[in-house]
């Protein structure tokens, strides 16, 4: 019985390389969500493979493999290519929101944001 208490609750992945980032959306998600994080775009992939969640904040601008890499990615696994993306960043010029798209993100938050747009964005690509 308990798995069915466990599936009410979504569970969102936080993909950002800055770990405050992560603390703050975590305090503001965390009623409605089981968030779990991912310091870069090669630890996202492996736990999205592993424990695939229900939808991902993913941060653009990381080391290593970016926002955009890591969405292709996700976008192109079998077993995560149906994880809604939602990409957070700084960058908000319509090139870089085509890039997110063009990756295969779901929505695209320009920081910064208030915590009621980026709920209202995560339930549109969750309910889908």
């Amino acid at each position: 019985m308990s798995s069915s208490i466990e599936h009410k609750t979504k569970r969102l992945l936080v993909v950002d390389d800055e770990y405050f980032n992560f603390e703050m959306l975590k305090a503001a998600l965390a009623s409605k969500f089981d968030v779990s994080y991912a310091d870069s775009g090669q630890s996202c992939l492996a736990s999205a493979i592993a424990s695939p969640p229900d939808i991902v904040l993913l941060d653009v601008c990381m080391p290593g493999l970016d926002g955009y890499d890591t969405c292709r990615m996700l976008k192109h696994t079998p077993e995560t290519k149906n994880i809604p993306v939602v990409m957070v960043s700084g960058l908000e010029s319509p090139s870089e929101k085509k890039a997110g798209f063009d990756a295969g993100c779901d929505a695209y938050v320009v920081k910064p944001f208030s915590m009621g747009a980026l709920l209202e964005q995560i339930n549109t690509v969750v309910l889908r």
